[in-house]
């Protein structure tokens, strides 16, 4: 009988050899994970050391020809240096409400009237530099919003800092509802900053049917920001919409400023299976008529057959008139 050990190794032995398959790191023998230190980050700079004293992004305002000033601060909290570049950029809408910047080229806002002190930061580990930043409003800018943002890139990453930037002068808030269309499931709609605000919206929807309200759903902020002279196409959910209803929905849009928009759109419910019935009824009812005629055409008599006077040839009668005609001329 072999000794206890021995059993004690078999049986310890597989359960061994499966915890190595998962637990044996990845990579060459005696090599270990490196362990990825946090990002640097880039924010508005502040005076005080307190997370409460940090700014979502730059608020800045002046007249045309005037100069704006603050500060970019980039933080490195890993433990090697980082070389960052700086740029300015337009912000603008995607199709859908986000919010985007221009690349490299195409800013002719306020990423165009951005200047950074230094283009490129070499950061140390553990520490953050302050780099001075400028706006040099044009002398001819419109007036109102002009949102864009201080890009900071180094390998491979970027980083965008808000800039809101207002020009002095009359600002107008304005929008209009465009394009509505409703679908099984959802109305879609389209929102255009007819001003020169950033307008946050508020929603509200009703919908009625051929026996009464269907749907009411008070005012709502969207969670999109809509800058001038942008459009954004959106959706507002209707999951319980009816199997089969005439519908009209109607769609009013607000916002801060005396922004306000009304805009409606009509739909036809109809369950897929009537849907179908009612084109097979249509299709039956065409056959049908196809039919009737066929038989009919079967039961009147040959126009040509024998029996039946075919009656002066219109083409001769033609030729005649026209005969006469040419000789009473010459």
């Amino acid at each position: 009988m072999p000794p206890p050990s021995g059993h004690v190794i078999r049986l310890v032995l597989p359960l061994l050899v499966a915890l190595g398959c998962v637990l044996a790191p990845a990579g060459p023998a005696g090599a270990s994970p490196r362990p990825a230190g946090p990002a640097w980050t880039a924010v508005p700079a502040s005076d005080g050391t307190a997370p409460d004293d940090a700014r979502p992004s730059f608020y800045l305002e002046g007249l045309p020809g005037s100069v704006l000033q603050d500060r970019l601060s980039i933080l490195n909290p890993g433990t090697e240096p980082v070389t960052v570049r700086l740029r300015g950029a337009d912000a603008y809408n995607t199709e859908d409400g986000g919010f985007a910047v221009r690349g490299a080229h195409g800013s002719t806002g306020t990423g165009a009237w951005l200047r950074t002190a230094r283009t490129e930061v070499t950061v140390p580990a553990r520490t953050r530099a302050d780099v001075p930043v400028s706006f040099t409003v044009p002398e001819d800018a419109l007036p109102g919003d002009h949102p864009g943002a201080v890009v900071a890139e180094s390998g491979g990453r970027a980083v965008g800092v808000r800039v809101q930037l207002r020009v002095g002068g009359p600002t107008l808030a304005a929008l209009t509802a465009e394009d509505v269309t409703v679908s099984r499931g959802a109305v879609h709609y389209t929102l255009v900053n007819r001003g020169n605000a950033v307008l946050v919206p508020r929603l509200a929807v009703e919908a009625d049917g051929v026996f009464g309200p269907l749907l009411r759903r008070g005012a709502r902020t969207l969670p999109v920001e809509l800058l001038p002279g942008q459009r954004v196409r959106l959706s507002e959910p209707w999951r319980d919409a009816p199997a089969l209803d005439s519908v009209t929905v109607r769609l009013r849009v607000t916002a801060a400023g005396g922004a306000h928009a009304e805009a409606a759109a009509s739909a036809l419910f109809v369950p897929w299976p009537a849907a179908g019935a009612a084109a097979l009824l249509a299709a039956v009812a065409g056959g049908g008529y196809v039919l009737r005629r066929r038989v009919r055409r079967r039961k009147d008599p040959d126009p040509d057959g024998p029996g039946r006077d075919p009656g002066p040839d219109p083409r001769q009668h033609s030729d005649e008139r026209h005969l006469v005609k040419a000789g009473a001329e010459s």
